[in-house]
């Protein structure tokens, strides 16, 4: 049996296709190119001098969509595209952030993220052909204002996570949080408010 392609009859590239979430494939010379690009700014982020937090910045603003006013990112900081992650004011991200910004990752103003945080936008087909054929998609991220995620928390596509929210250390989000609550475990879910005592 033949599988159709998904492709057949679209005229947008690989790269509006996976903007516009639908199936795409990633062995894309423009898309490959832009990773590449990505790879050499994260890189020269990654090995950066600490004692040269202009040079970092400027690295920053070179390699992110969006970057806000008195950010910390601490490296390593690993990153698909980087043009697609978009970070809020006053953020502070510990070591070792992976965002897979195949779709759009937004984190607002005040957000705390731990060490070894996972923001993972991309998706495969469950069904077995078009994923042998490499087709993917993407699903965007958002994370509200001063959001806490701690260590090693992985976030999931298509999630959005309320403001002032919290998320527990190693929980692995699956689907949407609302705003001011604490949510632990895999698949995470909600114990509390943020305002219990």
């Amino acid at each position: 049996m033949t599988l159709p392609d998904p492709a057949d009859g679209d005229s947008r590239s690989m790269r509006e296709r996976m903007l516009g979430g639908d199936l795409y494939r990633g062995a894309d010379p423009e898309l490959e190119a832009e990773m590449r690009q990505a790879m050499v700014l994260t890189k020269a982020f990654n090995d950066s001098d600490p004692r040269d937090p202009q040079h970092r910045r400027k690295l920053l603003e070179e390699l992110l969509g969006s970057i806000g006013d008195e950010v910390e990112i601490r490296p390593p900081l690993h990153v698909d595209y980087g043009s697609h992650l978009h970070v809020g004011d006053r953020v502070f991200v510990n070591f070792g952030l992976t965002a897979l910004d195949v779709a759009q990752i937004r984190i607002g103003h005040d957000v705390l993220i731990g060490p070894n945080v996972q923001l993972l936008t991309p998706t495969h087909p469950i069904d077995p052909e078009p994923r042998r054929a490499k087709w993917e998609a993407a699903l965007p991220i958002t994370i509200g204002d001063n959001v806490w995620i701690g260590g090693m928390a992985m976030i999931c596509p298509g999630v959005t996570i309320g403001e002032n929210s919290v998320i527990g250390a190693g929980a692995v989000v699956t689907r949407d949080i609302p705003a001011n609550v604490v949510a632990v475990g895999n698949p995470a879910r909600v114990i509390r408010s943020v305002h219990d005592a």
